[in-house]
Formats: C-alpha cells, structure tokens, sequence
C-alpha cells in the first residue's frame, strides 16, 4: 500500500492524458461506462486490501472481479468515468471515495446490494431495497435443527450432514434419490415362496454375503440424483446371483443405465420404475455389464427422459439372445447379454428372508423413506417423530428399493 499526495497525483493523471492523446485510438478502459455512476455497490467490499494491490500510472493488468465485471486498483482508474474498486480511494490514496455507497444487505461481513443474493443450503435469499434479506422457505434435505432433535433424542441411531445433500430440497431429495414406483396389487397379490427352517436350524446372529461368497459380492454404484433405484438394485442383485449360482463363471456388473435406457415400457427411466418391469426385462431381453454399457449419469437440473437406448439385441433360439449392436463404451468388447430366471416373491417374515439370503445371496426389498432417513449416519434407523410438530412439508416419504446383502446385531 502507498499514499499519494493530491499534487503529485493530479501531475501523474495529467501525464497519462498527454501519454492518451499520443494514440491513435482508444482504448477498452477509455470506452467502458463508469462502475459507479449511480454509486457505489458493496462499499464495504475489500477489493485492493484483500490482494495489497495499489498499481501507479495505467496497469490493466492490475484488476479483480467485480460483481459480475472487473475493477481496478491503479491511479488510471481515478478519472471522470471511475472504474475504481470500491475501496480503492481510502485504501490507496486514503481519501474519501467520490461517489457515494449503495446500501445494500449485511451478510457474512459482507455487504450486499439490493437484489444481490447468496444462498442458505437450499433456500436462495435476496437483499430487499428496505436493506432486509428475504429467503426462501422451502424444507432442506439436510436440516440442522432435526439433527440436533434425532441426536438428543433416545431413538437408537445418530444423524449427520451428508455434504452431497446439502443444498437440495426435501422435495428434490425425495424426487431425485429414491426412484422405485410402488408395485401394482396384481404384483403384491403374487404367490409368496415360503422357506422353512429345518428342525433343530438355527440362524447366525450375524450374517455378510460377502463373507461366504468372496469375490462374488459386488459394491453398489451410486445412482447420484438419477431417481433410479429400480434399475440399481435389480442390476445389484441380478449381478451377485448371476456370480453366485455360475459358481464364480460369470462375475459382471450389470449394467444399471441398459436398464434405464432400453427398459421403457411403463418405466420412466430417471423419472422412477417398477421392479416387476425391471425383472421381466432381465428375463426376456438380458443386459450387457456396466462396463460395457456404463452408467450416464443424470443431474437433478437436467429433466426429460434417460438417453436413447443403445444396446439391442436378438433372439437366438430358447430364449437366449444376441447383442445387435458394439458397447457404447468403445474401449469394451465384450457385449454378452446376461439373462434371469423369473423373480419371485418372498414372505415378509425375517426369518424367511434371512434363510433365504444365506442360501441363495442377495436380496431386493422395497423401503418407505421418510425425510429423517436422509440424515442417517450410524445404529439401528427407525422413523422418528421429531417433525410432527412442524407444517406437513417438512414431513414426505417416498419408495425406494435397495440390495440386502447380510443381518447383525447392535
């Protein structure tokens, strides 16, 4: 930083405009309109003090960002169409600015002029001309005061802050992470396959898949904020049998977004899906391995139906089939297609689904998801009731469904 006193600084402005006139043209600088001509935006900004940049005589390069444009911190700047930063006269010439300052908002010792905004998690807030923020008041994903309530509370599991969900909406969350569409009553009216525990069996406490059957258990692939649980954890579970009864043969990743793209009748891609869809699809047309066909992803801002299909296949004779078409992913030859045998349907007792589960791997389940299930970090979750007393916004659930994988005890 240095001080300049007024004379030397009138001689300096006057040689810049000898220097001006020199030249043929004009330049950008000399064309642009003033930043301040209806006053001083974010007065209290600390532009040049934040980088300790004073700059003498023109320097175009002595510049920073600007509420959307760029000001300067050098002497050229002072002149009677001012693109100066706003801290530039007190702190480099330490006099007072010539324009007056805007009122705007307070916020984060910052402030900010009217209609300026920042966003708090999910909720955008605006600088009002009477100088108050008004925000938005829609129900977040991640809600502090529900964290704290779960965690003071005796329910048995602690909440957290997952940082991918911060800034969503509840209502984005139910939106764009679940993804399932609750099955039909002809499906729920399905003949149920009871197993039976055989005299004298006794279940483990604890039981992991992965434990008996290493190598053949796959890790979930992250769905992001595509609202297609029904295609991951059908292509989940379908992977792990696949690896499971061809007895280490055959050991893909299905590939969810084949599913997603090719499996459309009655589904709706990112947009939600039913499992018995999902099933029948498998059984019938087969899919190729995530590698070959990998997951697009999907951003929550970005709408409209999944990509086009881009696998196709035929028939080979007992229902087998053929791919029609090379990997999307170029760098993949192997395009086999994987097929099922016909889902089924188990009881709702757990003793079954874990006798099950334990012969034969993974399982699929459906699950209501509260908003509280979002915060989920660790025990044994059930739904709480630390929104009751709140407006109904705060309190939605939605259907997703998941890969089991194993049991235990807390």
């Amino acid at each position: 930083m240095w001080r300049c006193p007024l004379g030397l600084l009138l001689l300096l402005l006057l040689t810049g405009h000898v220097a001006l006139g020199a030249q043929k043209g004009r330049g950008r600088r000399e064309l642009a309109p003033g930043l301040h001509l209806r006053g001083i935006r974010d007065a209290g900004g600390r532009y040049c003090q934040e980088q300790d940049l004073c700059c003498r005589g023109r320097a175009d390069d002595c510049a920073l960002p600007y509420l959307g444009t760029i000001c300067y911190c050098d002497l050229f700047c002072n002149r009677t169409v001012s693109d100066c930063c706003p801290d530039f006269w007190d702190f480099c010439l330490g006099v007072p600015p010539p324009f007056p300052p805007i009122q705007g908002c307070m916020h984060g010792g910052r402030i900010y002029p009217v209609l300026g905004t920042y966003w708090d998690n999910c909720n955008r807030c605006t600088c009002q001309e009477n100088r108050q923020w008004q925000c938005d008041q829609e129900p977040c994903l991640v809600d502090p005061d529900m964290i704290n309530a779960i965690n003071q509370g005796n329910y048995g599991w602690q909440a957290g802050n997952h940082s991918a969900f911060w800034g969503m909406t509840l209502d984005e969350g139910i939106r764009y992470r679940l993804g399932t569409i609750r099955p039909s009553s002809s499906v729920l009216n399905m003949h149920e396959i009871y197993t039976v525990l055989n005299p004298g069996e006794v279940l483990p406490k604890a039981f992991e898949a992965s434990e008996k059957w290493p190598n053949l258990i796959h890790e979930p692939l992250d769905q992001g904020n595509c609202a297609g649980s029904w295609a991951f954890s059908t292509a989940a579970v379908a992977s792990d049998r696949v690896s499971i009864h061809s007895l280490g043969h055959m050991t893909p990743v299905l590939s969810p977004q084949n599913l997603l793209s090719c499996n459309t009748h009655h589904q709706q891609g990112c947009r939600g899906g039913r499992l018995d869809g999902a099933w029948w699809f498998l059984r019938r047309r087969g899919v190729v391995s995530d590698h070959c066909y990998p997951f697009s992803g999907r951003e929550r801002d970005k709408g409209g139906p999944a990509p086009p299909c881009m696998m196709h296949s035929r028939a080979t004779g007992r229902g087998k089939r053929q791919a029609t078409a090379r990997c999307p992913n170029g760098h993949v030859n192997n395009n086999n297609i994987y097929q099922v045998t016909p889902a089924y349907r188990l009881g709702s007792n757990d003793t079954e689904i874990m006798k099950e589960l334990m012969e034969n791997g993974p399982v699929q389940a459906l699950m209501e998801v509260h908003e509280d299930f979002f915060l989920y970090k660790g025990g044994i979750y059930s739904h709480t009731p630390v929104n009751l007393g709140r407006p109904e916004r705060y309190r939605r659930h939605g259907t997703h469904s998941v890969k089991i994988t194993g049991w235990g005890e807390e």
